[in-house]
């Protein structure tokens, strides 16, 4: 069976690229279709493939100013060649389930999201300047259109949460298999030093939709040392409001981000997201996650066990939280079994059986 894969972009390493790793794992000769492709930015394992680019690839400072070029990426996916495959899989939340396929070719769509810039996040993507959302409202209801139309091209959605699927049947008209995405338990693991150092973390991009800045302000407030993880937009602005016991770290290797984990007293997770393998990825260091209670988070933490959630995103809210979280005696066993749950073998079961269902059509 030829299989092709297609990605919105490869520019760096975050939850959706560690998505495409397993599968160009499983598929070690797939091509790659995308828009744009920084081989210094990914994975040895997404690099050894075969990688297709569309026309943006040589745009200056593409890498960089991508998101600019929003109005054009339908264009960009479609330009590029129609895959000489049995099946194509494509990992997207913006448009690569827009790339055109052969008559015949199934295509089976990892979905994180439906395009959340088009979709979502108004207010936080565009502010709330008038004039801006005035010239903004025509682009993002072409790209809706869009969007909807080629949600109809795919045979079989998969995504990675209950919470996405609800969006997927009600931006869509779809329903969607839901296969979390796999979380390295071999390798984020508990360190062998059972107390913590004294520190609680932050592992994030620094865009506004995170709401770092609700983090932020609360620790300010509290003056506990928090240590944050990753690069971003909002970066000078979190530092303006940051205390001097905020530490900002940049982008952090696995390595580092492990021993981080490890290292932790709790992991704050602030924003809603559409599932979050960051608050996974501390749970199989045997740490606790404090997190707002809305999205992916409420699969995959256990109030009381494994973490406490705070209702509104408050600053109040998350105080309160904080100090429930800080007080508790907390189980590194029980948390890290909670993250097994999430292992790889789940993933690559669930999406074979919705592979298998795909291709007979069902």
């Amino acid at each position: 069976m030829n299989v092709a894969l297609t990605h919105d972009w490869l520019t760096g390493m975050r939850g959706g690229e560690r998505v495409l790793e397993w599968l160009c794992r499983g598929f070690p000769r797939a091509p790659i279709f995308t828009l744009i492709h920084n081989p210094a930015a990914v994975s040895a394992t997404i690099n050894a493939h075969p990688i297709r680019t569309s026309f943006l690839q040589g745009v200056p400072g593409i890498y960089r100013r991508y998101r600019w070029f929003l109005p054009v990426h339908p264009l960009a996916i479609s330009s590029l060649p129609a895959p000489d495959a049995d099946v194509l899989i494509s990992t997207s939340h913006c448009v690569a389930k827009g790339l055109r396929v052969r008559s015949g070719t199934k295509h089976l769509c990892y979905c994180f999201t439906p395009m959340r810039y088009a979709w979502l996040f108004h207010d936080e993507y565009l502010g709330r300047n008038p004039l801006k959302r005035a010239l903004a409202a025509p682009v993002l209801a072409g790209l809706r259109r869009w969007d909807r139309a080629n949600s109809a091209h795919v045979d079989r959605f998969v995504t990675l949460s209950q919470h996405v699927r609800a969006r997927i049947q009600r931006f869509y008209g779809r329903d969607a298999d839901v296969v979390y995405p796999p979380v390295d338990v071999d390798f984020f693991t508990p360190g062998a030093a059972e107390a913590h150092g004294g520190y609680d973390l932050i592992v994030s991009a620094l865009v506004p939709y995170k709401r770092l800045d609700l983090a932020v302000r609360a620790y300010t407030q509290l003056g506990w040392p928090l240590k944050i993880a990753g690069t971003g937009t909002d970066y000078d602005a979190l530092k303006k409001i940051a205390g001097p016991q905020i530490e900002f770290l940049g982008w952090q290797s696995d390595e580092h981000l492990r021993e981080l984990y490890r290292g932790c007293r709790l992991l704050v997770f602030p924003g809603e997201e559409d599932f979050g393998i960051v608050p996974l990825e501390a749970q199989a260091c045997g740490r606790p996650v404090v997190a707002f209670a809305r999205g992916g988070a409420l699969e995959t933490i256990v109030a009381g066990e494994t973490g406490v959630f705070f209702a509104t995103q408050t600053e109040a809210a998350l105080l309160a939280a904080l100090q429930t979280a800080a007080a508790q005696n907390w189980s590194r066993t029980t948390i890290r079994r909670q993250a097994e749950r999430f292992a790889p073998q789940q993933f690559i079961n669930g999406l074979a059986a919705s592979l298998e269902k795909c291709l007979a059509g069902a």
